[in-house]
């Protein structure tokens, strides 16, 4: 298969998930078999491109906590002032996962309320564990030599790390960013069950109509950004690892 046939089949379905976000109206003929009794084949309780945006801010805002917070952790234990704490943080880390996020907003929405507060919560702690441990992976698997190297060549332990570490580890931490962004998207539709304005709203609404054109709607959306975000965040990847001449330029 020709190079250019995935990238267009990507620009295929951007095309169409812009042309349903702005004008669902135009699928109406595509989903009417799907509905019972003459309910409407679109969802018709809120825009669907509002729905989206605040689902994808939603996960922005937490994967910007998450991977200030769980970068800093890597760096802090790959120091040795600070190798003590693996263990601390690598249980901090996996509360995400070792809870259910839709027991993470049970507990939260008695502390926060209703709305994108609880739902933030979920995110974050449920997108920790793979940029902490893609950073872990990347920073401990530097070459010696070119750290050594660094260190005679006079630059202080910021400067190995600013200039050296976190660049060699670039395309590994963009991988456990690209991981938890696709796990926050799926995740974040549950964030309508507490108030949450995100495109669950849509899979809930058809759920209680019995609606399966609704669910589908919800759940297309939803598959469309995160395959759309996997391949744009691939692609960063791909370009970091190149610039760090750890694969050939023509991969």
């Amino acid at each position: 298969m020709k190079a250019w046939v995935p990238t267009a089949l990507r620009l295929i379905l951007l095309a169409v998930l812009v042309a349903f976000l702005v004008n669902p109206a135009w699928f109406e003929p595509v989903f009417k078999p799907l509905t019972q009794n003459g309910a409407p084949a679109i969802y018709n309780q809120g825009s669907l491109m509002s729905l989206a945006l605040q689902h994808l801010r939603t996960v922005a805002i937490a994967t910007a906590a998450a991977i200030a917070v769980a970068v800093s952790l890597a760096i802090l234990v790959t120091r040795p002032a600070g190798a003590e704490f693996l263990p601390l943080s690598r249980s901090l880390v996996n509360i995400g996962q070792t809870f259910p996020p839709v027991a993470v907003l049970a507990l939260a929405v008695p502390a926060v309320g209703f709305g994108e507060k609880p739902t933030l919560i979920a995110l974050f702690l449920y997108g920790l564990l793979p940029i902490f441990e893609n950073t872990l992976t990347g920073l401990t698997s530097t070459p010696a030599n070119v750290v050594e190297a660094a260190r005679g060549a006079g630059m202080t332990g910021w400067q190995r790390l600013t200039q050296i570490e976190l660049p060699l580890s670039l395309p590994v931490i963009l991988a456990g960013i690209r991981l938890s962004v696709v796990i926050s998207l799926a995740t974040a539709t549950i964030g309508s069950t507490v108030a949450a304005k995100t495109l669950g709203e849509v899979i809930i609404a058809g759920l209680q109509s019995n609606n399966l054109a609704f669910v589908l709607q919800g759940g297309l959306v939803v598959a469309a950004l995160a395959v759309l975000i996997y391949d744009v965040l691939s692609a960063l990847e791909r370009m970091a690892a190149r610039r760090m001449g750890q694969v050939p330029a023509s991969a």
